[in-house]
């Protein structure tokens, strides 16, 4: 199988059934026993909204693993769920990590029931998802926007030759919404209620501004509920921050491109995965920032398990030439 082990969400991946599982990364803990309350979709919405004893908490930070133990115990459950006795699983990784981190990530799933684990990283695995050639001598870059991290690489021959990984994604946009509605509101709103704005009203690029939000939440005075309206501009105003941080990663791993590579770039355009990529504008923003095309993958969300999902084909052959280039360039292996 292969997992795509994201702070957002969870995607997991069996090969001849294809995506079996897709839920958020989210558990659901008794703090008195340590015992699991719930997991994914059921987890979820408990957030803000559990006693005193329970808390729903996310077990990832920005891409890695930030509760190794409840990591675990929440790719037991999804492992659980696919029926399948000590699989094979492929992880997918974002570039930019440590090797104690994915060395984390390895034990943590080795610990959850898999048999044997190999990485790939994310942009790698978004590449494959969406259908491009990466084994060409072509450039190909690729932006991947998740819950916790944006990935950027320009790929070629099969591997990564230039990459940039910031710790802003998804999550982030959440949190400058909630910040803004504080500041300027005086109100407090839970990260679902900023993420709901962020999905209605929230781009990256002016669109339509006369577009307004309804939020409830707590006065900061008073202590009382109480209810104000977001325009389409405020928030935008209010994703800048993040939004800058990103396409500033993305500039950065072009000024570092090798020229022909660059020119293959320009001629192809940029392709844009994960989440964070279906914020309204943020096409148009990366276009105009970076002056050359960009393109959505054919589904955003799923392409990178997708692309992992691919690459369980040549899984044993990874495996019998784990000394090979190809295989280094694919998998770091465990």
């Amino acid at each position: 199988m292969a997992i795509d082990l994201g702070t957002a969400n969870t995607l997991v991946f069996v090969k001849g059934q294809g995506i079996v599982v897709s839920e958020p990364s989210v558990v659901a803990i008794d703090q008195l026993h340590g015992t699991v309350h719930a997991v994914g979709d059921d987890a979820k919405r408990m957030i803000g909204r559990t006693p005193a004893t329970i808390s729903a908490i996310r077990p990832l930070r920005h891409g890695v693993i930030a509760d190794f133990e409840v990591t675990e115990q929440m790719l037991r459950h999804f492992i659980r769920k696919t029926r399948l006795a000590h699989p094979r699983v492929v992880m997918c990784a974002p570039s930019g990590i440590t090797d104690v981190e994915k060395r984390a990530i390895v034990e943590a799933s080795l610990s959850a029931g898999a048999r044997r684990v190999n990485l790939i990283e994310e942009t790698i695995a978004a590449a494959i998802g969406a259908g491009l050639a990466i084994e060409e001598p072509v450039g190909n870059m690729v932006v991947d926007v998740g819950g916790g991290t944006s990935e950027v690489a320009v790929i070629s021959l099969g591997g990564i030759v230039v990459s940039e990984s910031a710790r802003v994604g998804g999550y982030d946009l959440d949190e400058a919404i909630m910040a803004h509605v504080k500041q300027r509101h005086g109100i407090t709103i839970g990260q679902q209620t900023a993420e709901q704005v962020k999905f209605d009203i929230g781009s990256a690029w002016p669109v339509e501004d006369d577009l307004t939000a309804e939020v409830k939440g707590r006065d900061l005075v008073s202590g009382l509920p109480k209810t104000v309206t977001l325009t389409a501009e405020e928030v935008r105003v209010a994703l800048a921050e993040p939004l800058r941080t990103i396409v500033e990663t993305i500039k950065d791993t072009l000024e570092r491109t090798p020229p022909e590579l660059a020119a293959d770039v320009a001629r192809r355009g940029i392709l844009l995965a994960g989440g964070g990529s279906l914020l309204k504008g943020f096409d148009e923003r990366v276009r105009v920032e970076t002056k050359m095309s960009t393109y959505l993958a054919e589904s955003p969300l799923t392409c990178v398990v997708m692309g992992s999902g691919r690459s369980l084909e040549e899984f044993d052959v990874m495996s019998a030439q784990a000394g090979s280039s190809h295989a280094r360039r694919h998998f770091g292996r465990r």
